[in-house]
């Protein structure tokens, strides 16, 4: 029998749905043990982590809120104390104000700003600080941090968004140059098939923004939840030689001129 408490272990933040869960379970079913934080979805969040336990691992959910440095040593602390190891980190946790009329200035305040650069940004931040001591104990220590294609071509739910992600990458980069050995890397999706874009978007845009990309980029498709989270693992487990690299999943939406 596999001893579980030997197996490696993952911080996914924003685990409780979406790219998070599927990032989740997809570790869990390579056997890895995993923490997965939210906000107000701790229900949704338990039911996760039962899923992660029917693969054969052991699995922990936590509200904590990463804009918050308290939540996010409160996650690392947790985490050890449960599994005595942090292998890798995933920073899931994002938030946004939908906006899509970039030249509505007005739809936006500094408050908005401030508030999705706290989560989107410093949260990222705190948990790699976190988490940092116990990662460098890892012979294979990784951090992902899921961007958007907003970051990269100032696209996306709002302005305020896009220039979020846009910092993201660059924190990226520059984690990646100065926290060696811990290999530090950024998933850059389009538009990700599910809930949460179709709540912010609605019905009737969320269908025909799907259907036009499907027609529209190269691919011919939109990404899903479990497409990004195989991004993801390949950063964390197969790619151990890259680092600082910002990797674009969205069937070549970015190629669309």
């Amino acid at each position: 029998m596999t001893d579980i408490s030997s197996n490696k272990v993952a911080i996914v933040t924003g685990g409780s749905r979406g790219v998070g869960a599927a990032t989740a379970k997809l570790l869990a079913s390579r056997g890895w043990n995993v923490t997965i934080t939210c906000t107000s979805s701790i229900d949704e969040a338990n039911k996760i982590v039962s899923e992660c336990e029917d693969l054969g691992v052991e699995a922990l959910a936590l509200t904590a809120n990463v804009a918050e440095d308290e939540s996010c040593r409160f996650t690392a602390q947790e985490t050890i104390k449960k599994w005595g190891r942090i292998d890798a980190l995933v920073n899931n946790a994002g938030t946004t104000k939908f906006v899509f009329n970039h030249s509505d200035l007005d739809g936006l305040d500094a408050e908005d700003f401030l508030h999705i650069y706290k989560v989107n940004v410093v949260g990222p931040f705190q948990m790699v600080r976190a988490c940092r001591e116990m990662l460098l104990e890892s012979n294979n220590p990784s951090v992902v941090n899921i961007s958007s294609i907003a970051g990269i071509k100032g696209i996306g739910s709002s302005l305020a968004y896009a220039s979020s992600k846009g910092a993201l990458n660059t924190m990226t980069k520059s984690m990646a140059r100065n926290l060696g050995p811990i290999r530090v890397n950024a998933i850059c999706p389009g538009f990700i098939q599910g809930d949460w874009l179709k709540k912010g978007m609605g019905d009737t845009l969320y269908n025909a923004a799907k259907d036009n990309l499907t027609s529209s980029t190269p691919l011919k498709l939109t990404v899903t939840p479990e497409q990004v989270a195989e991004g993801i693992y390949n950063f964390i487990e197969i790619s151990t030689v890259v680092t600082g690299e910002t990797l674009l999943m969205d069937g070549g939406h970015h190629l669309i001129v």
